[in-house]
């Protein structure tokens, strides 16, 4: 008897049989016929964004297949004709679902196979496209929301972002990689696309004579691969693109591909060593890169560009805004698209924490434009515990999830300022509805993982364990720590309170470091 293929031989051969992106053809096919999709097909839709959600949310008399639908936001960013666009596919094609990701996607679910030509079409009207989005593919280039328009920016790096995502858009020299793959590029003071966690990673640095060189870092990741980014040098712009492309080729011909949770850039780095990794890129690339010299960053906590902000263009101002967990739904794409047209805005980009700038309000309407959002719970000055909290898609729509999150996480904000008006520490929070990290539940202050656990009658019921104390700062960054605090999804908000008042009747200066009194 032949022996059970592993998962990760299963998605190889899947792989070496079809390249992922040959699968559009299949899905035009399979919308035309109404033919089941056939299940390894399934695997091949990630290569266009998708992925099969829960059916908890289904009728029981409702075997319909649905999808997440994932779309790239080059740079984060969404124009007015594309907001229209996406509203029409969210209020006709997705239930009104429609969420912020934490890599600057926006993304729909319940969508149906037979619907998936009319919604490519229609992105593809605005510029739009779900290529890569998913997969073991090169990711959306993350960067900064606030690029050009910054005044305390180190660089504008948008035309590099936007070079590098066309180089790796549907690029079959990389459609098939070990696992998926994610850059970043940092032309801001703050460090806000938190290089740390990026497989690849560019931060622009002003020398003495002020040119600009970019520090490089490696081997990020959280979950499995949960490790801070090593740098290994300077490169400057012009290089970038051809040292992305080696370093890629290194880890599409070497990544090691026998586990799936072994698969990522920073464990073929571990494996080989920094050192064996660093001088194989050297002999197949033909320039230098210049030594390593570890720079201070910006604390993760103060990585966000909040409020009005006047812009480096004349006459204009950006506006930054929490959203709550990154949930937007069709009410709130129409609200923005109404609000957009009263104050003559044009755009907005998301953030790597699942919030929204707007990019280019005219200064005149900014403060009128901030207030209107702020009565349609956009908050462009958002309270202690609003402006950072992050959510997985949960319970509702992902396999994988124990635990319910965007809903938990917005009833948590709302009780926190209800008993915490005058709360003064900006308090990172993450709701993560399963062991994964998909919501980044390793690096902020209280991490709610989803596990299974008892409830006051002792019966097994989905919760959450507490993770604190975890934080971004380069070489100082600290990843979360296991509390072995467990409690049910109805104790959520009693037990982040009662926290909180500890904090309050303790002698200690910063919840930081009363959170970490928690840790085991």
């Amino acid at each position: 008897m032949a022996e059970k293929e592993t998962k990760a031989q299963r998605v190889e051969r899947i792989k070496k049989e079809k390249d992922g992106l040959d699968v559009i053809k299949d899905i035009h096919r399979y919308a035309q016929t109404g033919e089941e999709v056939d299940p390894e097909d399934i695997d091949r839709f990630k290569w266009y964004g998708m992925y099969t959600q829960n059916k908890n949310l289904q009728g029981e008399d409702d075997n319909t297949l649905y999808f997440m639908l994932r779309v790239k936001l080059i740079g984060g960013e969404l124009t007015l004709p594309q907001l229209k666009v996406m509203a029409e596919i969210c209020e006709k094609h997705a239930r009104g679902t429609a969420d912020f990701t934490t890599r600057q996607d926006l993304q729909f679910h319940f969508i149906k196979v037979a619907d998936l030509p009319e919604v490519f079409r229609l992105l593809e009207t605005v510029g739009l496209s779900s290529i890569f989005a998913a997969g073991d593919v090169p990711r959306n280039v993350v960067s900064c929301p606030v690029n050009g328009i910054d005044h305390e920016e180190i660089a504008d790096v948008t035309h590099i972002v936007e070079n590098l995502n066309a180089f790796f858009k549907g690029n079959r020299e990389f459609s098939n990689l070990p696992r998926k793959y994610k850059v970043g590029v940092n032309g801001c003071s703050k460090n806000c696309m938190h290089h740390e966690m990026q497989d690849v990673s560019f931060n622009a640095v002003k020398k003495e004579n002020g040119e600009i060189e970019f520090a490089v870092s490696v081997g990020g990741g959280l979950a499995s691969n949960r490790r801070v980014a090593e740098h290994i040098g300077y490169v400057t712009e012009e290089q970038i693109i051809p040292l992305t492309q080696e370093i890629t080729r290194i880890y599409r011909d070497h990544g090691l591909r026998e586990k799936r949770t072994k698969a990522r850039l920073g464990h073929l780095i571990e494996f080989w060593g920094l050192e064996k990794f660093v001088d194989t890129l050297k002999e197949n690339i033909n320039f230098e890169i210049k030594a390593p010299k570890e720079i201070e960053y910006t604390h993760s906590k103060y990585r966000e560009h909040f409020g009005i902000h006047e812009s480096k263009i004349e006459g204009s101002s950006f506006i930054g805004c929490a959203l709550n967990s990154g949930h937007i739904g069709l009410d709130g794409l129409n609200n923005l698209i109404s609000i957009f047209e009263k104050y003559d805005a044009k755009a907005l980009k998301a953030t790597v924490t699942q919030n929204i700038v707007i990019t280019d309000v005219p200064s005149q309407n900014a403060k009128d434009m901030a207030d209107e959002l702020e009565k349609v719970a956009i908050s462009p000055f958002p309270s202690n515990f609003k402006a950072r909290i992050q959510a997985c898609t949960g319970l509702d729509f992902c396999k994988f999830a124990i635990s319910e999150t965007k809903g938990v996480a917005k009833n948590l904000v709302e009780h926190l300022e209800t008993k915490f008006p005058e709360f003064s520490e900006r308090v990172t929070i993450s709701v993560n509805g399963c062991p994964n990290s998909c919501a980044h539940p390793h690096i902020v202050d209280i991490g709610l993982m989803g596990t299974k656990t008892r409830d006051e009658e002792g019966v097994m019921t989905e919760g959450f364990e507490l993770l604190v104390g975890g934080f971004l700062e380069g070489v100082n960054s600290q990843f979360n720590k296991k509390t072995g605090i467990k409690f049910p999804l109805n104790k959520v908000n009693e037990t982040i309170e009662n926290l909180v008042i500890d904090y309050q009747n303790s002698e200690f200066s910063n919840f930081r470091d009363f959170l970490l009194t928690k840790a085991k």
